[in-house]
């Protein structure tokens, strides 16, 4: 798609493809969300996104997919891919900015589908989706917020060398809980790198991503420790639930 060059965005290790939807994927997504994403008792989203009938999920899934085309602009936007593994699609990752061309750092949101989890493809999908924003894009940062008891998520932020940049308070089906945000450098993501994966496709939509010319090494400017949650890049409090970045 000439006039849309994210849609030849994609990032495979040797287990997992990240890449733009197709409409059957987006439709093969949201049967997937329908069939579960977390244990009922526990909700990992501050936009309760699953929350709903099987209907309701699968519209939301659909509509926070084409409400990010629709809004994005250079600088602000989220992209989300389908997790594709063994030819099937599994879950959803996602990368978010404002002003990326100035700060450098991505959000990172995931799910996978309940039936795939525990297979190690999460590793995979956050693995491709580093790759893709260190060396795709160019990122220098790049952080997740994680609800306190979201183990499997923890787990995964400490495996990629993601380091504790505080917490938030935030309210989730009516009750306040706490997430802790964590934060990767490019200097600690290479340190760290331990599933390689290719990228492609990222050149002719960098202009679409804020940056300007070719993706080249960078210095890192020092982060300074616990910044004010409102402020960070790609951290929406979004009006309806159904747009929120999960």
């Amino acid at each position: 798609m000439n006039n849309w060059p994210l849609t030849g965005i994609s990032v495979r290790t040797s287990r997992v493809e990240l890449r733009w939807p197709t409409p059957g994927d987006l439709d093969a997504l949201a049967d997937r969300a329908t069939e579960g994403v977390h244990a009922p008792g526990f909700m990992p989203f501050f936009s309760q996104w699953t929350d709903g009938t099987r209907e309701v999920v699968a519209r939301r899934v659909l509509q926070r997919h084409w409400h990010a085309m629709a809004t994005w602009t250079p600088e602000d936007w989220t992209l989300f891919l389908v997790v594709v593994a063994d030819g099937e699609v599994v879950g959803s990752q996602s990368l978010g900015a404002r002003d990326f061309g100035i700060t450098r750092e991505v959000l990172l949101t995931s799910w996978l589908t309940l039936g795939r989890q525990g297979e190690g493809l999460g590793g995979h999908a956050r693995a491709a989706a580093l790759e893709l924003a260190f060396t795709g894009l160019g990122a220098d940062q790049a952080f997740s917020v994680v609800r306190r008891g979201n183990d499997a998520s923890q787990a995964v932020c400490a495996k990629f060398g993601f380091e504790p940049d505080g917490s938030q308070i935030n309210a989730v089906r009516g009750e306040q809980v706490v997430s802790d945000r964590f934060r990767l450098s490019r200097q600690r993501w290479s340190a760290h790198r331990a599933i390689e994966a290719e990228v492609g496709g990222t050149a002719a939509a960098l202009p679409l991503f804020g940056v300007a010319g070719p993706v080249a090494a960078r210095s890192t400017a020092t982060v300074p420790a616990a910044p004010v949650a409102s402020v960070l890049s790609g951290v929406r409090y979004a009006e309806e639930s159904d747009q929120s970045a999960a």
